[in-house]
């Protein structure tokens, strides 16, 4: 998968897929389902370490998750978020903080979140030749300054601006758009006006393609975002094998003669 292919995806109208990963374990069975693109989220400081948002998420965070991914990683066009603070300081700081996440971490390119203020900023880290995909609408480092996880774009002067910002990514050259939170007959404006795959999350259907955090399909988060569907309850089953395993322990029935030496 690379850029290239993705861009034929959106001219064909086939449907982008992406989903996170933090691990080697979970990047492998990604793969090889054959999913697109693989996001190593800043999502990470919530799901992985239980935290209330994304905002203590660093860069040596992210180095670390992203080279445990890149080991399982073998088809899908890998992508690292750039957390909070990499990026908002200076155009020169962003690049050498992307350049770590693909030197050290092996990202195929960078996901940083906003529009206007930061095009600066990625022109800068796509004219040294890392990739990057832009983030609209709810974006999670701002949290604070947003007022808490609301959907964007509701009125019509907030839908005209978030087009125009999507505009100006793509003309400062991201290859796509993460659009999350956003109502569907915006997203679908967006993506109709723009040349660039738009990634929906909690978007609606029709965007380009879709988004979520794969923790939240399995079953392995609590905190499960209504936009966000669980294809699977694997807590219950892991938390049924353990019960098991402990009682056969407790009750000496394993290990048995098939589990012994």
């Amino acid at each position: 998968m690379n850029l290239s292919t993705l861009k034929k995806k959106k001219l064909s109208g086939e449907i982008i897929t992406m989903l996170t990963a933090y691990d080697h374990n979970l990047a492998v069975l990604l793969d090889q389902a054959g999913v697109d693109v693989i996001l190593v989220g800043d999502s990470l400081g919530m799901v992985v370490r239980g935290e209330e948002d994304t905002l203590k998420v660093t860069l040596d965070d992210m180095v670390y998750h992203t080279k445990m991914v890149r080991r399982g990683c073998q088809q899908a066009l890998l992508i690292a978020d750039m957390p909070f603070l990499s990026y908002q300081i200076s155009p020169e700081q962003a690049l050498q903080n992307a350049g770590r996440l693909v030197q050290e971490g092996g990202a195929n390119g960078v996901k940083l979140e906003g529009g206007t203020p930061f095009l600066e900023t990625i022109k800068k880290i796509i004219t040294a030749g890392i990739p990057v995909m832009g983030h609209l609408g709810f974006t999670p480092q701002a949290v604070n300054q947003l007022g808490g996880y609301l959907v964007q774009g509701k009125a019509q002067e907030e839908a005209i601006h978030l087009l125009e910002e999507a505009r100006k990514l793509e003309k400062a050259g991201v290859f796509a758009i993460v659009l999350e939170m956003v109502p569907a007959d915006v997203a679908a404006k967006v993506r109709s006006e723009l040349a660039v795959p738009i990634i929906g999350c909690g978007a609606g259907p029709f965007c380009d393609g879709q988004v979520l955090v794969t923790n939240d399909i399995l079953g392995l988060y609590g905190k499960k975002p209504s936009f966000a569907k669980q294809y699977i309850n694997l807590a219950e089953l892991i938390e049924q094998a353990l019960k098991k395993y402990l009682n056969e322990v407790r009750t000496k029935t394993f290990p048995d003669k098939e589990h012994s030496f």
